[in-house]
């Protein structure tokens, strides 16, 4: 049974292209490094200073492995030193979580 991570951010209204960036950036470096990116959105409306991140993964050990690929990929350590640099994410949330409602009927365009 996969799980998803979602990750919420806390991000400086002020640098929401920076976030944008950071997570162009992992559009890059998540997928190769073993999870499946869902995505990652910013804001747009309502809150300023809200985004979310959502990848799926195997299990917690997978995640564990996938974590230490992720420090070792060149794209992921260039990505963890331009937040730390740029200072836009003000809080980080983390929560792991199973689909609990499949499995889904399909979707009915009207």
């Amino acid at each position: 049974m996969s799980i998803t991570c979602f990750i919420r951010y806390e991000i400086d209204p002020f640098k929401r292209e920076a976030f944008e960036e950071y997570a162009r950036n992992w559009g890059q470096a998540i997928p190769s490094c073993g999870a499946d990116l869902i995505g990652y959105f910013a804001p747009h409306e309502g809150s300023a200073t809200t985004a979310y991140g959502v990848y799926t993964i195997d299990s917690l050990a997978a995640y564990e492995a996938y974590r230490q690929r992720l420090r070792e990929h060149r794209l992921g350590r260039e990505n963890y030193e331009f937040a730390r640099r740029e200072r836009f994410i003000l809080k980080e949330d983390r929560i792991f979580l199973k689909l609990a409602s499949a499995p889904h009927a399909a979707r009915i365009e009207l």
